[in-house]
């Protein structure tokens, strides 16, 4: 596999819960997949887990996965509530764009967005707004704060 986008992707989980890439793993294999389906996991303290070989097709986004490199990132749920939140560390947003910059180091990539950009565009006014999303994954904006990494 030649990658040609990023796609990024929040565990969905309360920021006091260990996820890992071992964690993860484990979670798909009990889905039935053969493996972890994010290629790297960046932890609350910005430490980059490798999950599946970047030699691999991933499995983040549902026909969307060819050429498609997945991060995720630890978080993302409201430690009270359970909502849908921003809760990034200041070390995970060092990581992730260490890991975007590595990544674009490396190959063409044409395109970052979060796993909620592929919703469809129900209005087909060309934009995906929160109304229209399957899930808020990542729980911000990555076109805005990454896409200008991409070679375009």
């Amino acid at each position: 596999m030649i990658p040609n986008r990023i796609t990024i992707h929040c565990t969905a989980t309360k920021p006091s819960f260990n996820c890992g890439a071992d964690v993860i793993d484990q979670m798909h294999k009990a889905r039935g997949w053969s493996m972890i389906g994010y290629h790297y996991v960046i932890r609350r303290n910005g430490m980059i887990e490798e999950g599946r070989p970047e030699s691999r097709q991933g499995a983040g986004v549902r026909g969307h996965n060819s050429n498609n490199l997945h991060i995720s990132w630890e978080g993302g749920l409201n430690e009270e509530t359970g909502k849908p939140e921003d809760n990034r560390t200041d070390e995970q947003k060092i990581a992730l764009v260490s890991l975007i910059r590595d990544i674009t180091a490396r190959y063409s990539i044409e395109d970052i967005r979060g796993h909620r950009d592929y919703s469809p565009d129900l209005d087909g006014d060309g934009v995906i707004e929160s109304f229209e999303w399957l899930k808020a994954c990542p729980c911000f904006n990555a076109i805005e704060e990454y896409g200008h990494y991409t070679c375009l």
